[in-house]
């Protein structure tokens, strides 16, 4: 095994913690190679390898996102002009918050500022899309390969919708209160390192609590998933035989609520039952990007024309990421 398959798997996979917790509940008379001991033994190591994972993770970007306040980032993406700016916006995106709602408030900061609609739009998309901390869990359990080729096309999606909307000039489709919001230019206190850390821990914490519902439903799933449903049945509907598996994976996965942290396990499990991988990615970016309760909060601030169009544009996106997946995951797994 060479130094990054240990990393791979022992470090980010965490396999060591899935023999230990199978060897336990084997000296509790539990059949982990049975349906019930089984699905005991998934939820326990993937609630704690993605709790501990957030945790490290969180603190670690969160301490990142410190150099990078609203009011500095609004500077860092004036200075940029063009599909340069939308890059820059995208990039910003990833050291930012975890899920499509909380990215919000900042996507109208931003747009109230008077930053160009299309750079705005290009952090709303990888803000929830893609982050540094889904980088590292996709790692995990897909590889280096496929996660690195995920945040990458995340970010193209980003980039080419903002350009699109940037194009078609849809300032008048934002609703009056952003436009007329103002911005106040605060210069941000430079921080010590130990208020940096502070505020990691806090954000660590806070993040948690928030997440970690989202977790235990999504471990909860993928546990039944993994041990209860049949894996022709999955085959079936999310495999090769139908064409129309990314499109179906999108369209469900649009009206649900979660993270990246909760979607992940879903996401393993069904490639672990035989979906195809950009059938099981298509879903992920789906309910990281356009989950309902992000779309009602969007509606607030863009008119329905604008938010019909930012829809259009990740769908479409998403699912040609999809299929792009599904052609060359024999490359790629």
């Amino acid at each position: 095994m060479g130094v990054w398959d240990f990393i791979q798997d022992q470090v980010l996979g965490m396999q060591w913690l899935n023999a230990l917790i199978g060897m336990g509940l084997s000296s509790l008379g539990l059949d982990v190679a049975g349906r019930i001991g089984g699905s005991i033994q998934f939820f326990i190591y993937d609630v704690l390898k993605i709790t501990v994972l957030l945790c490290v993770l969180i603190f670690a970007i969160s301490y990142i996102q410190s150099y990078f306040p609203p009011e500095r980032s609004k500077r860092i993406l004036g200075r940029f002009h063009g599909v340069w700016a939308n890059i820059i916006s995208a990039l910003l995106g990833t050291v930012t918050p975890f899920c499509s709602c909380s990215s919000i408030p900042l996507f109208i900061g931003f747009t109230s500022a008077g930053l160009p609609l299309g750079v705005t739009f290009s952090f709303l998309i990888s803000s929830p899309m893609v982050d540094l901390g889904s980088l590292v869990l996709l790692i995990s359990i897909f590889g280096t390969k496929v996660a690195i080729i995920y945040v990458l096309l995340g970010l193209v999606i980003a980039v080419i919708g903002g350009a699109i909307i940037e194009k078609l000039h849809m300032e008048k489709h934002i609703e009056s209160f952003v436009l007329s919001a103002g911005s106040v230019d605060i210069e941000s206190p430079d921080l010590t390192i130990r208020e940096r850390l502070i505020y990691a821990k806090e954000q660590m914490r806070d993040t948690f609590k928030k997440v970690f519902p989202y977790i235990l439903v999504g471990v909860g799933i993928g546990a039944l998933i993994h041990n209860w449903i049949p894996e022709n049945w999955v085959e079936t509907v999310l495999g090769s035989n139908n064409s129309f598996g990314v499109i179906l994976a999108t369209i469900v996965g649009i009206p649900m609520y979660a993270d990246i942290f909760g979607t992940i396990p879903v996401a393993e499990t069904l490639l672990f039952k035989g979906a195809q991988l950009g059938t099981v990615l298509s879903f992920m970016m789906a309910v990281t990007t356009l989950s309902l309760p992000s779309l009602i909060m969007l509606r607030k601030a863009v008119k329905p024309k604008l938010l019909a169009l930012f829809i259009g544009v990740c769908v479409i996106g998403i699912i040609v990421v999809g299929y792009l997946f599904n052609v060359f995951q024999f490359i790629l797994m």
